[in-house]
């Protein structure tokens, strides 16, 4: 087989070719990055300039993961180098596979209407919430969305998923959430909600010079 075409790596000890997760998680991280800082300067000066870069990027960064090798990914080749000296944590690459197709596909949508026909609309502001969605999920909870969604789809073919997803385990006691805990959790959001109703006159006041 001729390894630049394989999607994935063979590694030792695992039947299907696979990716580092670890390397797959700094690089969403890296993307939610660039995409959260044009979207702040659109939405403080309406700036679309950087977001017209970004968009070129993940484009071409996406079609060198599907359609090339993504070992030959530039912004997963920084990914690498970031991590590279932390343990890597094998996963399958058919289904990254998958989720890299919907990554694709919102990207050039994207690109289309922003960079190509030069117009926003709410489906540009719809598009680009579900990728941050998608990218901090990857990057800060290491839950890969489009996964999961090829587990749901084809459940006998999934093998090696982030966290063992894939997998029926019981949970440890120390995963369990008590009826203590989801308290506190309700909690939060009233302390939240009464913020609102008593302070937010105040808050919405905007802050002076200290000196």
């Amino acid at each position: 087989m001729n390894l630049n075409k394989q999607f994935g790596e063979n590694v030792e000890g695992y039947i299907i070719p696979v990716l580092n997760n670890r390397e797959i998680r700094a690089t969403a991280g890296i993307m939610f990055l660039m995409a959260f800082i044009s979207l702040i300067l659109i939405l403080s000066n309406g700036n679309f300039v950087p977001v017209k870069y970004v968009l070129s990027v993940f484009v071409l960064e996406f079609f060198i993961r599907l359609f090339i090798n993504p070992k030959y990914a530039p912004l997963l080749i920084i990914g690498r180098i970031i991590v590279s000296n932390q343990n890597p944590e094998f996963v399958g690459a058919e289904q990254k596979k998958f989720a890299w197709y919907i990554g694709f596909t919102i990207s050039v949508i994207m690109f289309f209407l922003l960079v190509i026909v030069n117009a926003f609309s709410p489906i540009t502001g719809f598009a680009c919430l579900i990728c941050l969605i998608l990218m901090f999920s990857e990057s800060a909870f290491g839950i890969c969305v489009g996964c999961k969604l090829y587990g749901f789809i084809k459940k006998d073919k999934a093998q090696y998923c982030p966290g063992e997803i894939c997998d029926i385990k019981q949970k440890y006691e120390i995963q369990k959430i008590s009826i203590k805990q989801w308290a506190v959790i309700f909690a939060l959001l009233l302390f939240i909600a009464i913020l609102y109703i008593f302070f937010q006159e105040i808050f919405t006041l905007k802050p002076h010079r200290l000196f």
